[in-house]
């Protein structure tokens, strides 16, 4: 009586798993999508934000999206062009921007930095710089650290991403315009403070 041949077991299947989502680069893919369209439209723009930092060699450290200026009377044109080369536009409950998405990331096409219109002068201040092998017109470094000292208030004051911009980038800020700019509000003068403290940069005399 011949024996039953042992069923021999399979290895289970190897379950395929999804490699995590790289929020970072996918910024930078969705960054370089943009502004790629808005070149092609002949627009005036900058980046700004912390992709523009990055840009500026300050360590990777993005928010929930990527941030372009761009004048208001531009904004019809810009937004056509970016809805012609697939970028979803919706309003937004701010009237300074306007938002989209792209595969999930976020948009901001910001017309007015820290309260003030996005004009001429800031974007010819603007520095073509590559980011992430595409090259495009990017926030001078004393106007990104202007916008941002004066974004700052009683509700908003985390200096975590401010210093690593004003270490990174100290030797290409103007310092003195900065401090005449912004050292009569107290948080801002609180940061120059602080970078004074760490060696950043030079004290100043104040004024008791």
């Amino acid at each position: 009586m011949k024996t039953p041949t042992d069923a021999v077991s399979s290895p289970p299947a190897r379950t395929e798993h999804a490699l995590p989502h790289d929020h970072t680069q996918a910024i930078l893919e969705t960054t370089k999508r943009v502004a790629a369209l808005l070149k092609a439209s002949g627009e005036p723009f900058a980046l700004a934000g912390s992709v523009a930092a990055f840009a500026h060699g300050v360590p990777a450290r993005f928010q929930h999206d990527t941030d372009f200026c761009v004048r208001r009377e531009d904004a019809e044109a810009v937004t056509g062009a970016l809805e012609d080369g697939g970028i979803a536009i919706r309003g937004a409950p701010e009237d300074w921007l306007i938002k989209g998405s792209l595969d999930g990331e976020e948009i901001d096409l910001i017309f007015e930095l820290a309260g003030r219109p996005v004009g001429d002068a800031l974007l010819s201040r603007a520095q073509v710089l590559p980011v992430d092998s595409v090259r495009m017109p990017v926030l001078a470094p004393t106007d990104l650290m202007d916008s941002r000292l004066a974004a700052l208030t009683e509700h908003y004051c985390d200096f975590g991403d401010l210093l690593p911009m004003a270490r990174t980038l100290r030797e290409r800020m103007d310092w003195d315009a900065l401090y005449a700019a912004h050292g009569h509000a107290p948080l801002p003068d609180a940061f120059f403070y602080l970078l004074e403290r760490l060696g950043v940069i030079d004290p100043r005399e104040r004024t008791p």
